[in-house]
C-alpha cells in the first residue's frame, strides 16, 4: 500500500458510527507511511474515481464553473499587501474585506487541488500552481516565513500573543477575527497543492510558516497557549501532524500537541458531553486534528475523544438531514423539537462532520457509519448547492415554513468557502479497500481503477431515481475479492442482489455490508435492488413532530413560492391529522415526478405535495410536521385559542408599540443607538445591538401602573445578556439565551411608578453587556401593569 493512499484519505467527505478503542475486526492494512495504527479499510485515491453521469457529476460541473469565475489575482490581494508587495488586483470585499481576510484562498487552493484530482483538468492544476508560486512570493519578501493576509496579522500574533499579551474569546484574540482559523485554511491549502498535485514547493512553504509559527510559541507558557486557544483556531492540529506526516519533523507532531484545547477536548476524552451552548465549527475541527493525530501516534485518548464526539452529535445533536446546530451552537443533547429556525445546520458543521467520519470509517468500516455519509450528503449537502448556478447556502434552514438563502459567491463567508471544496471531491468516499475486499460504500454513478490489482469497476445508476445499482467488472487477468455491499439501514423491504444473472442468498441485514466472495472475471456483471419505502422520523423529544423520509431521501412539504404572502399564516405549514403512523397509507405518487408524493386528506387546513428536499428550491417548505390524532388536535386548537386570547389581552392593554427595525415605527419613536442592526428570522423583522445599545422614546399613563413588555424568540445562543434602562435607570438585566426555545415570548418588567410619574414619554434602552449583544428585540410594549404576561 503507497503512502499516497493514506495523504488523499484525510482531504474529504465520509460517515461514521461511534467508535470504540478496540482494534478492527475483519482484515487490516497498513499504510507503509508515518501511520502506526491499521485500518479496516482506505479510500481511494480521489483521481482513481471518475464520476459518470448523475446528480453528483452534475454538481461538479456547476462548481468548476463557480471556481473558475474567481480571479486568483484578487484573492492574492492582501497576502501581497501583507508581505510589502504591490497588489497586482483590487482584494475581494465581504469577509475578505475583514480580520478574517485570507481564508477564501485557502479553501479556493483546496478546492482546485481536489477538483484536479476529481477531474484531471489543467486548468486546476495551473491555478494551483500559480497560488503556490505567488504565495512563496510573499514569503520570500516577509524573509521569516510567514505568509499572510490578515491585517497587521504578523505583529500581533508575534508581538503581542507571543510574549503574553492575550486577550482571547470566542472569535476574537487580540483584536483579530480567528487568525489561526484563516492560517489553518491556507495551510491545508498548501497540504493540498503538495499531495494532490505533486507541488513540492508548497510543502516547502508550509515547512517555513510551521517555524514561524514554532517561534510564536517558544516565549509562551502552557497557561497562555490554552488562554490564546480561546479562539476559536480551526484545524491547525490536523495540518501540523500532517505535515509531520509529510515530512518526518516530529517538531510538527510536538506543535500539533501545542494546538490542544484542553477546556474542550479532556472532558470529551472523559466521555462528557460538553457541547451545549458550544459553538459548532469552532470545536469539530479539534477533534479531525485528534483523529489524523491518533493515527499518526496509536495515542488512544485522542481516538476516545474524537469517536465520542462524533457519536453525541450524530446521535443525539442531529436533525433529519444529518446536520446539527442552531444559530452556528450546539443545545441540549436529544433536544431539538423547538430548535427550528432559518439558522439552523450551518454547511461548515456537515463539512467538517464528513471530515471526520472519514476517518472513522477507515478504521472499522463500519456499515451504519456509511448510512450516515449517505443521509448527510443528499440531504445537506447536496441540498446546499442551487443546482443551476452553483450557489452555496450557509445555514441550511429546517424552519417550519422556511426557505433556501442562497449565499452571494462573492460575499466570502465560511460556508462559501467549505462550499468551494464540499463539490469538488465527490468520488472519494465511494469506494473502500485492504488487500482482500473492495466496499461499495455509496450508490454513486462512478468509475473505479483499481490500479493495483489491474481492475475496473463500473457503477451505472441514476440512484436515488433508481432503487439500484449495477456494478460492472473489467480485468484482463482474474482477481479474486471479496465484495462489500453496502445493505442500508432504510431497506425494510430487503436488497436482492444477482451476480450473472444468480440471485445471491443475503448473508445480512439492513446495517451491514452483504459480502460476495468471488474470483472475479472480465465481464462480471453485479444488480443490486433495494425497494425504497415511506417511513416517519420524529424528533427525539417529541414523537410527534415527524420529518417524511422516502428511502434515503429527506421529503419536504412544497408550501408555495419563496415570496408567497400566506407563509406568515398561523396555519401556512399544515399539522397531519391521523392516528396511523405509516405514510404510505396516506399518501399517493405523483406520476412524472421521481420520489415524489401528495398527501391524501391528512393536512389541515391543506394538504401538500412531498418531495427531495435536494430538489427543493425557490419555494417554501418545511421538513418537520407536526401530528395529531383526533382528540389531540382538539386539545391543540383550545390551547392555539388561549394564547390568541392572552395576546388580544395584552393588545388591549398596551399604550404605546414600537415595531423595531420598520422605519416609520422606530423613527416615530425617535429611534437612537449605536453599533445596532436589523435582520430577520421567520419572516418578522427584529433589532438587536453588537456590545452597543439601542433606544426609544414611548408615551406612558402618569396615573396608571405601567410595565414594560418585550417580545422576544426564544432560541438564540448565549451572549445575549443586556440591561434595560427607563429614563437612564436599570429596570431589568436580562439574558434571553434559551428562555423558549423554539417559539416567541413576551416577558413583562414593571416600570417603578416614579419613573413615570408627571411624564408623558420615557426612554426605554437596551443596553448589551461587554462582547455581549442587546437583543434580539421583535416588539416594545409600553402597558398598563396588569397581569398580561404569558
Amino acid at each position: 500500500m503507497n503512502t499516497l493512499h493514506l495523504r488523499l484519505l484525510f482531504t474529504g467527505l465520509a460517515c461514521c458510527l461511534f467508535i470504540s478503542c478496540q482494534r478492527p475486526t475483519g482484515p487490516e492494512v497498513y499504510t507503509g507511511g508515518r501511520e502506526v495504527v491499521a485500518f479496516r479499510a482506505l479510500p481511494f485515491p480521489i483521481s482513481d474515481v471518475k464520476l459518470l453521469d448523475g446528480p453528483f457529476r452534475h454538481a461538479t460541473e456547476l462548481n468548476m464553473q463557480s471556481l473558475m469565475n474567481y480571479e486568483p489575482d484578487r484573492l492574492l490581494a492582501k497576502y501581497r499587501m501583507e508581505a510589502g508587495l504591490e497588489p497586482k488586483a483590487e482584494h475581494y470585499h465581504g469577509w475578505e474585506d475583514a480580520t478574517i481576510s485570507g481564508h477564501s484562498l485557502g479553501h479556493h487552493l483546496s478546492a482546485c487541488a481536489l477538483m484536479y484530482a476529481t477531474t484531471g483538468d489543467q486548468s486546476f492544476l495551473e491555478r494551483v500552481n500559480f497560488i503556490v508560486d505567488e504565495l512563496g512570493t510573499c514569503q520570500d519578501a516577509d524573509g521569516e516565513g510567514y505568509v499572510g493576509a490578515v491585517p497587521d496579522g504578523k505583529r500581533i500574533l508575534q508581538e503581542e500573543v507571543g510574549k503574553g499579551n492575550i486577550r482571547s474569546r470566542g472569535f476574537d484574540l487580540n483584536g483579530l477575527w480567528v487568525p489561526w482559523y484563516t492560517h489553518h485554511k491556507v495551510m491545508a491549502g498548501l497540504r493540498d497543492a503538495y499531495r494532490l498535485c505533486g507541488n513540492e514547493r508548497a510543502l516547502e512553504i508550509a515547512v517555513a510558516f510551521a517555524g514561524w509559527v514554532e517561534k510564536v510559541f517558544n516565549g509562551m507558557s502552557d497557561e497562555e497557549i490554552q488562554l490564546m486557544l480561546n479562539c476559536e483556531h480551526g484545524g491547525m492540529n490536523e495540518v501540523l501532524a500532517d505535515l509531520y506526516a509529510d515530512t518526518g519533523d516530529e517538531r510538527y507532531l510536538e506543535l500539533s500537541r501545542k494546538f490542544h484545547h484542553r477546556a474542550i477536548l479532556e472532558p470529551l476524552a472523559n466521555g462528557e458531553d460538553i457541547l451545549p451552548e458550544k459553538h459548532g465549527n469552532t470545536n469539530i475541527p479539534k477533534l479531525i486534528g485528534l483523529a489524523r493525530r491518533y493515527e499518526l501516534t496509536g495515542d488512544s485518548a485522542d481516538r476516545k475523544a474524537a469517536g465520542f464526539f462524533w457519536e453525541r452529535v450524530v446521535n443525539h445533536h442531529s436533525y433529519v438531514t444529518g446536520g446539527h446546530g442552531n444559530h452556528e451552537h450546539f443545545g441540549e443533547p436529544g433536544k431539538l423539537s423547538d430548535r427550528l429556525s432559518d439558522e439552523t445546520t450551518e454547511s461548515c458543521n456537515v463539512y467538517n462532520m464528513l471530515k471526520l467520519t472519514l476517518h472513522l470509517f477507515s478504521w472499522e468500516a463500519k456499515a451504519a457509519v456509511a448510512d450516515f455519509y449517505e443521509r448527510a450528503l443528499f440531504n445537506h449537502i447536496l441540498s446546499s448547492q442551487h443546482p443551476l448556478d452553483g450557489r452555496v447556502i450557509y445555514n441550511l434552514s429546517l424552519d417550519m415554513g422556511g426557505r433556501k438563502s442562497y449565499q452571494d459567491p462573492y460575499g466570502f463567508t465560511c460556508c462559501v468557502g467549505t462550499g468551494m471544496e464540499n463539490h469538488s471531491k465527490y468520488g472519494e468516499c465511494i469506494y473502500f479497500h485492504n488487500d482482500h475486499e473492495l466496499f461499495v460504500s455509496q450508490f454513486i454513478a462512478s468509475e473505479l481503477s483499481w490500479k493495483e490489482k489491474d481492475l475496473v469497476v463500473r457503477q451505472t445508476t441514476h440512484y436515488p431515481e433508481d432503487q439500484g445499482t449495477i456494478l460492472e467488472f473489467e480485468c484482463a487477468t482474474p482477481v479474486r475479492l471479496t465484495l462489500q455491499i453496502r445493505y442500508p439501514y432504510w431497506a425494510e423491504r430487503g436488497i436482492k442482489i444477482s451476480v450473472n444473472g444468480k440471485n445471491k442468498k443475503m448473508n445480512g441485514k439492513p446495517g451491514s455490508f452483504v459480502s460476495i466472495h468471488r474470483t472475479w472475471q472480465q465481464g462480471d456483471r453485479v444488480e443490486v435492488s433495494f425497494p425504497f419505502s415511506l417511513r416517519l422520523e420524529s424528533m427525539p423529544d417529541d414523537s410527534n413532530r415527524v420529518a417524511v423520509m422516502y428511502g434515503p431521501l429527506v421529503l419536504a412539504g412544497d408550501l408555495g413560492p419563496e415570496d408567497d404572502p400566506m407563509a406568515a399564516d398561523p396555519g401556512y405549514v399544515p399539522v397531519f391529522l391521523s392516528s396511523d403512523r405509516d405514510p404510505e397509507s396516506w399518501t399517493q405518487v405523483i406520476a412524472d415526478i421521481p420520489n415524489a408524493f401528495t398527501t391524501v386528506s391528512v393536512g389541515r387546513p391543506r394538504d401538500i405535495s412531498l418531495l427531495p428536499f435536494y430538489v427543493t428550491n425557490e419555494r417554501r417548505y418545511s421538513v418537520y410536521f407536526d401530528m395529531f390524532s383526533e382528540s389531540d388536535w382538539e386539545r391543540f386548537k383550545a390551547s392555539y385559542e388561549a394564547e390568541t386570547e392572552a395576546r388580544k389581552k395584552l393588545e388591549a392593554n398596551t399604550v404605546d408599540y414600537v415595531r423595531p427595525a420598520e422605519m416609520q415605527p422606530e423613527r416615530d419613536h425617535n429611534f437612537r443607538g449605536e453599533n445596532t442592526g436589523v435582520w430577520e428570522l421567520k419572516g418578522r423583522k427584529y433589532r438587536e445591538a453588537r456590545q452597543g445599545w439601542f433606544s426609544y422614546e414611548m408615551k406612558v399613563n402618569p396615573d396608571l401602573p405601567m410595565a414594560l413588555a418585550v417580545e422576544y424568540w426564544g432560541g438564540f445562543p448565549g451572549g445575549k445578556t443586556f440591561d434595560i434602562l427607563v429614563d437612564g435607570k436599570v429596570i431589568a438585566t436580562e439574558n434571553i439565551m434559551g428562555i423558549a426555545d423554539g417559539r416567541f415570548v413576551d416577558k413583562v418588567y414593571p416600570v417603578p411608578p416614579e419613573l413615570v410619574r408627571g411624564k408623558n414619554k420615557v426612554t426605554v434602552k437596551f443596553q448589551a453587556h461587554k462582547y455581549n449583544t442587546a437583543g434580539p428585540v421583535f416588539g416594545v410594549r409600553m402597558i398598563k401593569n396588569s397581569e398580561t404576561e404569558n
